[in-house]
């Protein structure tokens, strides 16, 4: 029970010098590209930059004790630190205390919402957001994300909470952009889009190693941070107008409760809600990914008590909501981490850099960070997503554009929240009208098949319809339709047998329809049977007094209903039709 909950003690006693060797080794590539991402990610969540390294210190040590994942990079990620910004802009001015207190209470909240969802095993809600409204409000943020760093870009002052306000803002600050920030915010952008793709193939065909040319091209982001922040130094850009980060506070951050307010915390709640449940997912399904690879497996239900004390702990530490990284994971894995101990060892290289490189970073323009952000979001965007989705799904693409459609136009949570509201009403509408076929059989065999699509035999007093989804509220008006209108074109009809192979419940309401489909067929000189019913169906149907008042069989098998029912019928075959 120790180690369900203590993870750390599952991988602490197997811990070696050579394991300790390659920890170490991916905590210092993770911890190079993890500076300048949470400073980055701090001005986007509207925070001060210091606030970005708070975040990585503590909430790495948390998920070292409570994560199952041994490769998850925990810390600040573009998406949650959007909707933070989102959350927090509604309650408070950005640069007020009241404001960094906001955020962290935010942080307590989502903290405390993970770990009651672990304790109570709630790891499955996650499975609520489906896959194409994920993909979507990811794109939908990328966009968001990308276009709101371009004040920074340009050097002037715009915001906005959609995709609509921000560039209406920008479009009305054309004529005051900064020459100087608009050159090394597009030089930034550009050289980073360099790393990423030339860079690493490039030093290959000098002939350094591969692993040693991933970690160089990995520290891009570092190379343009040291670059323009000797520039605009040396230069004295920032009395032509560059905006620079300034005074960032050297020194660890002090321990401190949050915020305790009833009315804020009932403001924050639905966005702590969310970004939980939507950092969860990130998380998890980043983790589940890096895990397969290795053979390795995770706890759904401990990861969210692992990210849960994360948080919590970035809270007490003054930081903000923080989730499991891509990049930063992608990266770690990549770089040798053997256990979550890397994270640990992160977080004493990012403590390191806050005694004492905070002071270096002075001069360090807004717009690399801005270029830093609009880099690593844009790798998010799938737009072709779209098409694979509507040659799949129409309704999975509905939701997806959606989704996409309302977070660009109305904001993050009011998206994430439609996306999720429409798959739930798609998944209901297509089970409220559940695929059904009459079948007979194969000839010679003891199959069962569509008689649209093969060569059967049927018999014209004997009908047989196959259900394939689940019964319950939704469909079950549905199915007495669909049977009583069978029923009244064939006059000769004696039998009609429910095939259950793919029922894997019948609610109360279904089972309400099951007995009106009995009475109404016993009205009509018609039995109603029953065939391939799944165990825990029947165990649940036995309970009530349905199985006494059925007017036919159940049988184990539909070739058992067909050789009993049509012994004595003459069977004919039925052509196919497609």
């Amino acid at each position: 029970m120790l180690e369900r909950y203590l993870p750390i003690l599952q991988w602490l006693r197997v811990y070696n010098r050579s394991t300790f060797t390659s920890d170490l080794v991916a905590a210092l590539i993770v911890t190079i590209m993890l500076i300048p991402q949470s400073l980055a990610y701090a001005l986007l969540a509207g925070l001060p930059a210091e606030v970005g390294l708070y975040a990585s210190i503590l909430p790495l040590v948390a998920y070292a004790i409570f994560g199952t994942s041994r490769t998850l990079a925990v810390g600040p990620v573009a998406v949650v630190s959007l909707m933070t910004a989102a959350a927090v802009g509604n309650l408070a001015l950005q640069g007020t205390a009241e404001y960094l207190a906001a955020a962290t209470a935010l942080a307590f909240i989502s903290g405390g919402i993970l770990i009651l969802m672990g304790l109570m095993r709630l790891g499955i809600l996650a499975n609520f957001l489906s896959h194409p409204v994920i993909s979507g409000f990811i794109t939908a943020s990328g966009i968001i994300i990308a276009a709101s760093q371009l004040k920074h870009i340009l050097g002037v002052d715009a915001s906005g909470h959609n995709l609509l306000d921000i560039l209406l803002a920008l479009g009305s600050k054309l004529n005051q952009i900064n020459l100087p920030t608009l050159v090394i915010g597009v030089t930034a952008t550009a050289f980073l889009f360099w790393v990423r793709k030339q860079l690493k193939p490039m030093l290959i065909n000098f002939g350094m190693g591969e692993r040693l040319a991933d970690i160089v091209a990995k520290a891009g982001p570092v190379l343009a941070v040291v670059a323009t922040t000797v520039a605009t130094w040396g230069l004295s850009l920032d009395e032509q107008g560059v905006k620079v980060v300034g005074t960032v506070p050297t020194g660890l951050p002090g321990l401190h409760l949050p915020s305790f307010d009833a009315d804020l915390w009932q403001q924050l709640f639905v966005s702590a809600l969310l970004i939980s449940v939507v950092g969860f997912v990130e998380s998890v399904s980043v983790a589940q990914t890096l895990a397969a690879k290795r053979r390795q497996r995770i706890s759904p239900d401990q990861e969210l008590i692992g990210l849960g004390a994360s948080n919590v702990a970035s809270a007490a530490s003054g930081g903000f909501p923080v989730t499991g990284g891509f990049s930063r994971s992608v990266v770690n894995f990549d770089a040798g981490a053997e256990t979550p101990a890397a994270g640990a060892f992160t977080a004493v290289g990012i403590a390191i850099a806050t005694l004492v490189l905070t002071p270096l970073i002075f001069f360090l323009p807004k717009a690399t960070l801005a270029a830093t952000i609009i880099v690593a979001v844009l790798s998010l965007v799938d737009l072709s997503a779209l098409k694979r989705t509507w040659n799949y799904s129409r309704s999975d693409f509905a939701a997806m554009l959606a989704t996409i459609v309302l977070t660009l136009v109305e904001g993050v949570e009011l998206g994430i929240i439609a996306g999720v509201g429409l798959s739930v009403l798609l998944y209901l509408y297509r089970t409220s009208k559940p695929h059904s076929a009459i079948v007979g059989r194969v000839p010679g065999t003891q199959h069962f098949r569509n008689v649209d699509r093969f060569d059967v035999e049927t018999c014209k007093r004997v009908l047989t319809l196959r259900v394939d989804e689940s019964l319950y509220f939704a469909n079950a008006r549905y199915l007495e339709d669909r049977i009583y209108d069978l029923v009244a074109k064939q006059p000769e009809l004696e039998h009609l047998v429910l095939m259950c192979p793919a029922v894997n419940l019948i609610d109360a309401s279904a089972l309400e329809s099951l007995e009106a489909i009995n009475q109404r067929l016993q009205d009509s000189g018609v039995r109603f049977h029953l065939s391939e019913v799944k165990g825990p169906v029947m165990d649940k149907l036995k309970l009530t007094h349905f199985l006494d008042e059925l007017t036919g069989e159940v049988f184990l098998s539909q070739y058992d209903a067909w050789q009993t029912l049509s012994k004595a019928e003459q069977v004919k075959a039925v052509a196919t039709t497609s």
